[in-house]
């Protein structure tokens, strides 16, 4: 079936680090027309440096929608909604709903403005874990289906579960179809739909095998690195990531070398010493099109999570980067999603566990491991998760124009 893609997502289309959104959203467009609508940024951020406001700072200020052609995917359109007011800090209560109103009247007029000004006839609608701002469309649209897509336990989020839990569950209620990225999260949302099914994270594939085939020079920072090389890439925040398991394994190989890429979205690195460690080199975010590089170079892949209700629910997108370059990888044993890649990577059950199984790791490199693990990645792209989508999305669609026929016939005979 024909149809466009209307994206809105908590995560902004230049966001500092890989989001199944944006992903997606790249796939969808080589086949289709993507209009991709930023989260909103508050007037609080307007008074912070981020850099991802400056281009739209003029516009937004002045309550305009910014609409932006993205210059390497020619079938999408970014767009940002003009400045919404900050309202998390809020209780529950008649202030909140009705300010948190007026910031979805906001999100609802970028919709229709984006619909009229590039005459999206029929659209599918996605809400990707952002039930902050209409959660799902309201009466006034139309969308062939509306989907709300869950991507973390929101409650485990201490900013957002505030409010978070709370509507994100309306939404769930609310929408033709519900996704889900894990089997912890399918569990958790059950309960509020009938409407339910599971699309994991993938990996772009093209993008992280080139760090087999292609001869990259090595990055500044491991220029001179002539140890091997532990590595690392993804969000350092504080939820997600077992710092003390860091610095197990940074004292427990002294003799190589930890580098860790991503936004240091934390403390804990300083509090515990770890960027004073000779052996730990923090790179800060780096584009995807940069990583292979840095890929190519690692000895060993880690995913160090720590093991809470949180990351139960996760389903990495790293795993299958690693995997598509060929990577030895030791990860602890943190859910149910992660345990099912147990033939192809290295799960530790301890501390002592994970830093031992370093150097079984780095060992465990022969042709046909490096070659199972590519294969395995193979099979989770960003590619093959369309075409599930596709057939996930097609009984909701044919059920709704069902009913659509059905209403229409008896408003019909009505009069």
């Amino acid at each position: 079936m024909e149809y466009d893609i209307i994206y809105f997502s908590l995560f902004r289309w230049n966001g500092p680090y890989s989001s199944i959104s944006v992903a997606l959203a790249r796939e969808f467009s080589r086949a289709r027309r993507v209009f991709y609508i930023n989260n909103p940024f508050t007037l609080k951020d307007s008074l912070t440096n981020d850099p991802q406001i400056e281009t739209v700072v003029p516009k937004v200020t002045a309550g305009k929608i910014t609409f932006q052609p993205d210059e390497e995917f020619s079938n999408i359109i970014t767009i940002t909604p003009p400045f919404t007011y900050p309202i998390n800090f809020l209780p529950e209560g008649m202030v909140y709903n009705k300010i948190s109103e007026q910031n979805s009247k906001i999100i609802y007029n970028t919709v229709q403005q984006t619909i009229e000004r590039y005459k999206i006839k029929k659209y599918v609608f996605i809400n990707c874990f952002n039930p902050f701002y209409a959660p799902v469309l309201s009466k006034d649209f139309n969308p062939i289906l509306n989907i709300y897509q869950c991507v973390d336990d929101i409650s485990q989020e201490d900013y957002i579960a505030r409010h978070g839990v709370r509507l994100e569950n309306k939404a769930v209620k609310k929408a033709d179809l519900t996704l889900v990225t894990s089997q912890e999260l399918y569990r958790l949302k059950s309960p509020f739909t009938k409407n339910i099914q599971i699309l994991n994270n993938a990996a772009d594939n093209r993008n992280f095998s080139r760090a087999i085939s292609e001869p990259f020079s090595r990055p500044a920072e491991i220029a001179k690195v002539k140890t091997k090389i532990i590595g690392f890439i993804g969000n350092l925040d504080e939820a997600r990531i077992d710092y003390e398991l860091l610095k197990a394994v940074a004292l427990g190989h002294p003799d190589k070398q930890l580098v860790l890429i991503g936004p240091l979205n934390n403390t804990q690195y300083k509090t515990l010493g770890l960027d004073k460690m000779s052996n730990i080199t923090f790179t800060g975010p780096k584009e995807i099109e940069e990583l292979p590089a840095y890929l190519k170079y690692f000895d060993v892949c880690i995913i160090p999570f720590a093991k809470n209700l949180l990351t139960k629910s996760i389903y990495p997108l790293k795993i299958n980067e690693y995997l598509a370059a060929g990577k030895s990888v030791v990860s602890t044993n943190f859910s149910p999603d992660i345990a099912s890649f147990k033939d192809f990577i290295h799960l530790s059950n301890s501390q002592t566990d994970f830093v031992n199984l370093i150097d079984w790791a780095i060992s465990d490199n022969s042709a046909d491991k490096i070659t199972a693990r590519t294969k395995k990645a193979a099979t989770n792209t960003w590619k093959n998760r369309i075409k599930e989508f596709e057939k996930l999305v097609e009984p909701f669609l044919q059920k709704k124009k069902k009913n659509k026929e059905v209403t229409e016939k008896s408003s019909n005979l009505r009069h």
